[in-house]
């Protein structure tokens, strides 16, 4: 699932309001019910998951702050997923997932690294989240690889509104009617290495003090608090090139994303052509397969993809559009240089 929420056995009653209020076409309902369901247990905070993405290559800025600087270039992403387009509840309201991100990297020679950053809204439902990565890596060449070392920290603003949901009882004390917000702060570390437009191995975690916000319900039994998610990320891939047909070339590449209460399997299959354009499918463990395409004007970089849920709960599928752009910065050619894959 997208997104997960821990709470106290009074917020438990949310559930019904929920329940009530999501009156949809019969497999809908029944899956979102599984959602609420999902989300809504007792224990004292509301934790989130972090967002999943088909176009992972273009977010590693975003998972892992070792990728800072190691495209050789100052690159700009731009991604927008649209999950379970079209998916509304009774009144006509949208509370598909949907997220907004922009990443942007450069190595710096006299920081002997790279730094970069992003910005991400993640909404689903009536709740709305916008986080702020900043990051440094320090780059080690090594004689078949460069090792990026990461460290950054991100702060997240979580809203929740309320007033939205149609309560069964009115007036009951335990649910909470207005908007309610919290800035949390948090830190981030990864390794990232990348061997000549070859292959590249990611390990991150992203929330790694799983920080808790302030109270924000009513009186000493009511507690509610914000909290962020601790969220590890593996990642890896293989460029394979063609001797007798030097113009296509085949990139494997996975994903493992997981907070333990949830975990994500991603594997990627892409085929590419003169490099500037390629085509493939992702395949998300008991959940999706996607199908990718994009193509390439000189540093310019457009792709889309489409996946079509398997899960059987009869949810439309999820669109992503991907923008990228990478001024190239002219090194010292007397030195060795490792090229990242991003580069198709």
């Amino acid at each position: 699932m997208h997104n997960k929420y821990k709470h106290t056995p009074v917020i438990s009653k949310i559930f019904f309001t929920l329940a009530h209020h999501i009156k949809m076409r019969v497999r809908r309902r029944y899956f979102y019910i599984l959602v609420v369901v999902n989300l809504l247990f007792t224990s004292g905070v509301l934790a989130q998951q972090l967002p999943v993405f088909t176009n992972y290559k273009y977010t590693f800025m975003y998972s892992n702050p070792a990728f800072a600087g190691m495209s050789e270039g100052i690159c700009v992403n731009g991604l927008m997923r649209q999950q379970w387009a079209g998916f509304e509840d009774a009144d006509g309201n949208k509370v598909a997932p949907q997220d907004f991100l922009i990443t942007v990297d450069s190595p710096i020679k006299v920081l002997h690294g790279g730094i970069g950053g992003s910005v991400i809204q993640d909404k689903l439902g009536f709740e709305s989240n916008i986080g702020v990565h900043i990051a440094y890596s320090f780059h080690a060449n090594l004689s078949f690889a460069t090792l990026g070392i990461g460290a950054g920290f991100n702060l997240t603003n979580r809203s929740i509104d309320f007033s939205k949901f149609k309560p069964l009882i009115e007036g009951d004390p335990a649910l909470l009617t207005s908007e309610v917000s919290d800035m949390l702060f948090d830190a981030n570390f990864g390794l990232f290495l990348s061997s000549s437009d070859r292959y590249f191995i990611g390990v991150s975690v992203v929330n790694l003090l799983e920080s808790h916000g302030k109270n924000l319900g009513v009186g000493d039994d009511n507690v509610i608090q914000y909290k962020t998610d601790r969220t590890f990320f593996v990642t890896g891939g293989y460029t394979f090139y063609i001797p007798r047909s030097p113009k296509f070339d085949i990139e494997l590449t996975g994903m493992i994303q997981s907070d333990f209460a949830s975990t994500q399997y991603n594997v990627t299959g892409v085929v590419k052509y003169n490099s500037r354009f390629w085509g493939g499918v992702n395949y998300r463990f008991q959940e999706s397969v996607g199908v990718l395409v994009g193509f390439r004007v000189k540093e310019f970089r457009i792709g889309y993809s489409y996946d079509v849920n398997i899960m059987g709960l009869g949810v439309p599928g999820s669109h992503e559009v991907v923008l990228n752009y990478c001024f190239r910065i002219k090194g010292d050619k007397s030195k060795t240089s490792y090229k990242n894959t991003r580069y198709l």
